[in-house]
């Protein structure tokens, strides 16, 4: 990933910036929908990308480990193919799970491991 500044206001410091990803370049600021599953409701990815421009979707890491599962995603060839996204994906470290849902987590000095509720 590479960051460029493309301006900046000298009275607020305010950027816009190039995030330069592997599948995608994106503008910023921007408007960055939610697919919590690797989907955003009610929209396809054509519409996401040409109705709403949208640059970057936002997942849940969490989610997507609780369903489909991380294996279900690698067997379909990654996070973009199983969404069928050719722009930018960020996905959340699930930190706001370790701390919501407590008592179903387990962690360790490797990591977390949830139950499903």
């Amino acid at each position: 990933m590479e960051y460029e500044i493309l301006r900046e206001c000298s009275v607020t410091k305010a950027r816009a910036s190039l995030i330069h990803l592997p599948h995608h370049s994106a503008e910023s600021p921007m408007f960055m929908p939610v697919g919590t599953q690797a989907t955003v409701k009610g929209l396809l990815p054509s519409q996401l990308e040409r109705d709403a421009n949208a640059q970057i979707v936002l997942a849940n890491t969490y989610h997507l480990a609780l369903r489909p599962t991380g294996e279900v995603v690698r067997e379909l060839g990654g996070i973009h193919e199983f969404m069928r996204w050719k722009r930018g994906v960020l996905t959340d470290s699930g930190g706001f799970q370790m701390v919501s849902l407590l008592q179903f987590a387990q962690i360790t000095e490797d990591g977390v491991r949830f139950q499903s509720p």
